[in-house]
């Protein structure tokens, strides 16, 4: 049985955890697999700014550094800033897999160009961050907004006859007027809307969350993971330090 662990990354209790475990629905994953689900201890209120980036590194750095250590095979993180996915590479042997950056390289399989459809104008610092680091910034046709604001406890619930209809213009539009060939939903937490916007929208339409399970459990079966001459292992491990800001953080809480 191999086993993934999927990071939160915000704190959040077992019933609001239940709304990002729903990603597995939408994917078909077959038998032999088991995937937790892990929400961090802290996290900034709101990945709004590149300070709130730190925070959010190390949240995500203390709630997975030990899984290999806890027998998991892979790690999967459940945002698209990628917080944390380069520090877990360089502690861990096993692959450690972003959705940001997998879902712009996906997208580069099914078209020539990609727009970003995203909730909210002020995650737009997160999508130029990757975009920067992968060289694609020709390919992405668009960064769209749909002027809605994000909860990242309860999603879309409730909202989905104002939420829906928003996001399907603004895809439209990354089509239509931006030249987009392939969308990518630009939160984890817009996941709900995915089966709507494919329907309606005449490009693929890419749910991040899912495409990282999916991407975790082939190389986990491949045996592949990321490089060391890429990601280097740190000379003395910082779990203990980590659980002691992790311990000190929830205290304050």
């Amino acid at each position: 049985m191999a086993r993934v662990l999927v990071i939160v990354p915000f704190p959040m209790d077992a019933e609001n955890l239940d709304n990002r475990r729903a990603q597995l629905r939408s994917v078909r994953l077959g038998p032999g697999v088991d995937f937790d689900f892990r929400p961090v201890r802290f996290a900034p209120k709101g990945y709004v700014s590149q300070q709130d980036s730190v925070l959010a590194d190390l949240g995500i750095l203390e709630a997975g550094l030990s899984a290999q250590t806890e027998g998991y095979d892979a790690v999967c993180i459940d945002t698209m800033s990628d917080s944390g996915m380069i520090q877990l590479r360089a502690a861990m042997g096993i692959p450690v897999i972003g959705p940001g950056r997998h879902a712009m390289l996906s997208a580069l399989m099914l078209g020539d160009r990609f727009s970003i459809l995203t909730m909210w104008d002020k995650w737009r610092h997160l999508y130029a961050k990757t975009l920067a680091e992968l060289g694609l910034g020709a390919r992405c046709a668009s960064v769209r907004s749909a002027g809605l604001q994000p909860d990242n406890q309860n999603l879309m619930a409730g909202k989905e006859d104002a939420f829906f209809p928003a996001l399907l213009t603004a895809g439209r539009a990354c089509v239509e007027e931006d030249g987009a060939d392939v969308i990518i939903l630009g939160s984890t937490t817009m996941h709900e809307a995915h089966g709507y916007l494919a329907e309606r929208l005449p490009v693929p339409v890419i749910n991040p969350g899912p495409l990282t399970y999916r991407l975790a459990i082939t190389a986990v079966r491949l045996g592949y993971s990321h490089s060391r001459s890429a990601y280097t292992a740190p000379k003395v491990s910082p779990i203990e330090r980590m659980r002691a800001l992790g311990d000190a953080t929830e205290s304050q809480t």
